[in-house]
């Protein structure tokens, strides 16, 4: 009963995920071929409040993973996640960096990881899947999430400057002695986390890739 329960929910929470990372990659697509160029302007606008959505339910694969529902390694997913939440957040703080270029190009590589993530696994929850979507899951995620991790990058590198203008979240805290909490600081120790995390999950995505299709070259050895 508990195991059936479990793979409902895992099932309509991909599904959901499938059907909200869809829904962002067709209103991108039809805006750009719409208005152009002009389309990226708005992109946050018209998409931010599904993304955010999105980013903030995949907290719950955290979950999933610790509490055994998904047989998956937590540190990568935790990467991932915990990247896209913490870029969410610093857009949602600076408007006017919300029209820039690199925002329509981040949102799109986010949706074309979702678009290989969950209906590979919706299939592995109702069977096998097929060989061409578990390769595309393993293999063309990589690249799309190593651009993914160098935008991340470079759209913080390029809110520092807001940042440091504005002086926003930088404070002073009075404990033994007087403490100034200067934030770009911290954002420059984030970006040498996100490249530090970023290698390793990369490592840990080849890995696994590795393991996956050489089960599954074993699978057809023995049929």
């Amino acid at each position: 009963m508990r195991y059936s329960l479990s793979l409902t929910y895992l099932f309509l929470y991909n599904l959901l995920q499938f059907c909200g990372h869809t829904w962002i990659f067709a209103n991108m697509t039809v805006r750009f071929l719409s208005f152009g160029g002009d389309a990226q302007a708005g992109t946050f606008y018209f998409v931010g409040v599904m993304m955010g959505i999105c980013q903030l339910l995949s907290l719950l694969e955290l979950f999933h993973i610790a509490d055994g529902f998904e047989e998956c390694r937590l540190f990568p997913r935790f990467m991932q996640v915990m990247e896209r939440n913490v870029l969410l957040f610093l857009l949602i703080s600076l408007e006017e960096f919300q029209s820039k270029q690199i925002v329509c190009v981040q949102f799109y590589l986010w949706n074309i990881l979702g678009l290989l993530r969950y209906p590979h696994e919706l299939f592995c929850l109702i069977g096998t899947p097929s060989f061409n979507v578990l390769w595309a899951h393993h293999t063309l995620s990589l690249p799309v999430y190593l651009l993914s991790a160098i935008t991340e990058g470079t759209s913080i590198l390029h809110m520092l400057l807001y940042f440091e203008s504005e002086g926003m979240y930088s404070f002073q805290r009075k404990v033994s002695a007087s403490i100034y909490i200067y934030f770009p600081y911290l954002l420059m120790g984030y970006i040498l986390l996100l490249i530090l995390g970023s290698s390793l999950t990369v490592r840990f995505l080849l890995k696994e890739r590795e393991e996956n299709l050489e089960s599954w070259n074993k699978k057809l050895k023995k049929e």
